[in-house]
C-alpha cells in the first residue's frame, strides 16, 4: 500500500507542519486540482458546468466559513445565508456603481460581510448555545428587511439587483467555463488558506473555546477577540460565497435567493459532512447540490416513477431526501469526512488487524 507514515521522517519544522505530510495524501491533491482545472472544464457539459459545479463550489465555500465558526468555534449560526445577501449585494454596488475591478469588488464583498457578521456575533460574548442561534436568526430577518427596503442597496420593495458584465482586465467572461474558472481560482486560494488558519494559533484558540470557554478564558484566551474573529472570518467566506454565486450563477442578487431555508441547508451541509473538518464541508456541499439530481434523474427512475405528476415528484424527492440524511446520521453522526479519516485509518495498518 502507497498510504505509509511509516518511514516519512520530519527532519525540518516545514516538513513537520506540512498540510499533506505523506506523498500519497499531496498526490491526492495534485489529481484532484489536474480534474478540477484541465479535465472537467473539457468534459463536462456546460449545463454541469453552470448549474452543478459553479453552485457546488460556492456552497462549499459558505459551508466552509460556517464550519470555521460552528464547527471549530463553537458558535451556534442559523443565518449564515443573511450574510452571503450582504456580500451579493455589496460586490454588485462596489462593482457595478462604482467600477471597482471585479477580483477586488468580491473580495470588498467579503469584507462588508464580515464587517456585519462583526457586529451580529457581539451578542455571542454573553449567551451562547440555544440563545445565541436565536440572535442570529434575528440577524437573518434583520438583513433581509434592509436589503428588501433601503432603496439605495437593492432599488426597492423587490429586493433585486441585475448583474452587469464580468471582465478582468479587459477579458469579458461571458462563457460557463470562464465562470467556471473564476469560481474555482477564487475558491482554491481561500480553501488553502482556511486549512491553514485552523492548524495555526488562531484554530486552537477556537478549539479551546469550543471544548470548555471558561478553562479556555482561564489559560489566557480572550473570548471577546477570538468569537468576533470567529464571526468575521465565517461572515468573510460567506459574502464571498454569495459574491461568486450571483455574479457566476444567478446573475442577479435577489434577497429571495438567501432565505432562511438556505441557513437551514448550509448547517445541514456541515453537520452531513462533517464539523470541525475543512474536507467535510466539500462532503456536505456535494450531498446537498448532488443527491436531490440523483434522486429526481436516476432513481425515480429506477423506481418507475418518472410518469408520476411533478408536483408528487418534488414530494417524493424531499421524502427520500430527508429519509437519507436521517439515515445517514444515525449510521454515522460524526459526518462524511469521520468515514473518510476512518479508511484512511485502515489503509496506514493494513494488512494488520484494526
Amino acid at each position: 500500500m502507497l498510504y505509509r507514515e511509516c518511514g516519512n521522517y520530519k527532519d525540518t519544522y516545514a516538513r513537520d507542519m506540512a498540510i499533506f505530510p505523506i506523498p500519497f495524501d499531496r498526490w491526492g491533491l495534485g489529481v484532484m486540482l489536474v480534474l478540477a482545472f484541465l479535465v472537467i472544464p473539457y468534459v463536462a457539459s456546460n449545463y454541469w458546468l453552470s448549474s452543478i459545479m459553479i453552485p457546488f463550489y460556492c456552497f462549499s465555500l459558505a459551508a466552509l466559513g460556517l464550519n470555521f465558526l460552528t464547527g471549530y468555534a463553537g458558535q451556534v449560526s442559523i443565518g449564515h445565508a443573511a450574510f452571503m445577501a450582504v456580500g451579493a449585494y455589496a460586490s454588485l454596488i462596489l462593482y457595478g456603481r462604482y467600477g471597482i475591478p471585479l477580483l477586488p469588488s468580491i473580495l470588498g464583498g467579503g469584507i462588508v460581510s464580515a464587517a456585519v457578521g462583526s457586529v451580529f456575533g457581539i451578542p455571542s460574548l454573553r449567551i451562547k448555545g440555544f440563545y445565541l442561534a436565536v440572535s442570529t436568526l434575528a440577524a437573518q430577518f434583520i438583513i433581509e428587511w434592509v436589503l428588501t427596503h433601503w432603496k439605495w442597496v437593492s432599488g426597492g420593495v423587490f429586493g433585486t439587483v441585475d448583474a452587469p458584465d464580468l471582465q478582468i482586465f479587459g477579458w469579458i467572461i461571458d462563457t460557463p467555463v470562464k465562470k467556471y474558472y473564476l469560481v474555482l481560482c477564487i475558491v482554491v486560494p481561500l480553501v488553502l488558506f482556511g486549512k491553514n488558519l485552523v492548524r495555526g494559533q488562531l484554530g486552537r484558540n477556537w478549539q479551546a473555546i469550543r471544548d470548555m470557554d471558561v478553562a479556555a478564558e482561564i489559560i489566557g484566551v480572550s473570548l471577546f477577540r477570538y468569537k468576533l474573529i470567529a464571526f468575521a472570518v465565517s461572515s468573510f467566506y460567506a459574502g464571498v460565497a454569495g459574491s461568486m454565486i450571483t455574479l457566476a450563477y444567478y446573475g442577479a442578487a435577489n434577497i429571495e435567493e438567501f432565505n432562511l431555508l438556505v441557513s437551514f441547508q448550509i448547517l445541514g451541509m456541515i453537520i452531513i459532512g462533517g464539523m470541525g473538518t475543512v474536507l467535510g464541508s466539500f462532503f456536505g456541499a456535494g450531498f446537498m447540490v448532488l443527491l436531490p439530481i440523483f434522486i429526481n434523474q436516476t432513481l425515480l427512475a429506477l423506481l418507475g416513477l418518472e410518469t408520476v405528476p411533478s408536483d408528487l415528484r418534488a414530494n417524493i424527492e424531499l421524502i427520500i431526501f430527508g429519509g437519507l440524511i436521517v439515515f445517514f446520521l444515525i449510521v454515522e453522526p460524526y459526518g462524511m469526512a469521520r468515514l473518510w479519516h476512518t479508511i484512511k485509518d485502515k489503509m496506514r495498518l493494513w494488512p494488520f488487524p484494526y
